[in-house]
C-alpha cells in the first residue's frame, strides 16, 4: 500500500553561510551543548534488558544498567562532537545547526576532536571494567557510530541502517551490562523503530530545507519524500506485526512469566501513529527526542506503555 506524500511548500533554500559568531560561551559550555545532553534519551533503551530480563527490581542489576546509559551517553556525545566537526561546513548553511558551537566558531575543531577521543576511549575502558564483553560492545558502538560520520552517512539507505545499528547495540548493550540473553524480538523491534524514525527525520530535513537540503546534505540528493514515504509504510507496518508477534507470541508468555503483554499494542498503534501525523501534518520529525518531550500526547503515551508494561511483568495484575 502505499503512503501518498504530503510534503510541505518548499521553505525556500537554505541560507547562505555565515561568518563565525563572536564567541558567548565558555570552552566547557560548548563543548557541553555540543555533547547534546538533550539527545541522551536515547540511550535509554539499555534499561530495555533489565526491564523485560525480569531485573527492574534488582538494585544490582539497576546499578549496572545505570552505569551503561552513563557510558553511552559519553559515547554518544564523543560521537555528536566528530560529527559537527565533519559537517561544520553544512550545518553553517542549516537554519537550526548553524547555532551549534563549532559552527558558528564558538569551540575550535582541534579542542573539540581531542576531547571526543578522550571521552570515547574513557568510556570504552570504563565499559570493559564493568564486563569485557560489554566493553565489546561500547568499543564497537563507538568505531561503528565513527563510521556513519565519515563515511556511512554519505551512502544512500546504509545511512539510515547505520543508525538503526546504533539502537541494537545501545540495546544489546543492556543485557550484556546484566548478564540476560538478548531476544531477538528485542532486536528486530529496535531496528524496525529506528527505521522509522531514521527515515522520518530524513523526510523532515528534505522538506525544511528545500532546494537547500543537498547543499547541507549531499546524501538527500539520493532521496525523495515520496521515496521516504514508502520506506517508512514500509517500516510502520514492520514494526506494528513485529511488536504484536513478540507481545502474543507463547514463547514470550513462557520467558516472561504473562500471556498480557498483548494489551500494550494500543500504546504502540497510538504511538506511531501519532508521530506519523506530527510528520505529515505538522511537518516536525527532525528531533524524535525533541518530539518525546514537548509532545504531551506522545510523552503520555510512552509513560502509558512503560507503566503497563512494568505493572504486566512485575505484579500480580500481568499474571
Amino acid at each position: 500500500m502505499v503512503m501518498a506524500s504530503s510534503a510541505p511548500s518548499p521553505v525556500g533554500p537554505a541560507p547562505p553561510p555565515t561568518t563565525a559568531a563572536p564567541k558567548s560561551r565558555s570552552t566547557a559550555a560548548a563543548l557541553l551543548v555540543s555533547l547534546r545532553p538533550e539527545q541522551w534519551t536515547k540511550n535509554l533503551v539499555v534499561f530495555a534488558g533489565a526491564l523485560f530480563g525480569g531485573h527492574l527490581l534488582d538494585v544490582a542489576a539497576l546499578v549496572s544498567t545505570g552505569a551503561t546509559f552513563v557510558i553511552f551517553c559519553a559515547l554518544s556525545g564523543a560521537v555528536y562532537l566528530f560529527n559537527d566537526v565533519a559537517d561544520r561546513a553544512g550545518d553553517q548553511r542549516h537554519p537550526l545547526k548553524r547555532g551549534r558551537p563549532i559552527a558558528a566558531g564558538e569551540l575550535s575543531p582541534t579542542a573539540a576532536v581531542f576531547f571526543a577521543i578522550g571521552l570515547g576511549l574513557g568510556a570504552v575502558a570504563a565499559a570493559a571494567l564493568i564486563r569485557p564483553l560489554l566493553g565489546a560492545v561500547a568499543a564497537t558502538y563507538f568505531v561503528f557510530l565513527l563510521a556513519y560520520s565519515f563515511v556511512f552517512k554519505h551512502m544512500v539507505i546504509v545511512d539510515a541502517l547505520t543508525i538503526s545499528a546504533g539502537f541494537v547495540l545501545r540495546a544489546a548493550a543492556g543485557a550484556v551490562a546484566i548478564g540476560v540473553p538478548i531476544s531477538h524480538w528485542l532486536l528486530i523491534c529496535t531496528t524496525l523503530l529506528a527505521l522509522f524514525l531514521s527515515f522520518s527525520k530524513r523526510r523532515h530535513e528534505l522538506t525544511l530545507l528545500a532546494d537547500g537540503a543537498i547543499g547541507h546534505r549531499p546524501i538527500l540528493h539520493e532521496y525523495s519524500p515520496y521515496l521516504l514515504d514508502q520506506m517508512i509504510a514500509v517500516v510502520t507496518a514492520s514494526t506494528l506485526v513485529a511488536y504484536t508477534l513478540y507481545a502474543t507470541d507463547t514463547e514470550t508468555a513462557q520467558k516472561l512469566g504473562s500471556n498480557r503483554l498483548g494489551l500494550t499494542i494500543p500504546f504502540v498503534l497510538y504511538g506511531i501513529f501519532r508521530y506519523l501525523y506530527l510528520v505529515h501534518q505538522k511537518h516536525t520529525g527532525g528531533s524524535p527526542t525533541a518530539l518525546l518531550v514537548t509532545d504531551r500526547p506522545l510523552m503520555v503515551c510512552v509513560a502509558l506503555w512503560s507503566v503497563a508494561v512494568a505493572l504486566i511483568l512485575y505484579t500480580p495484575l500481568g499474571r
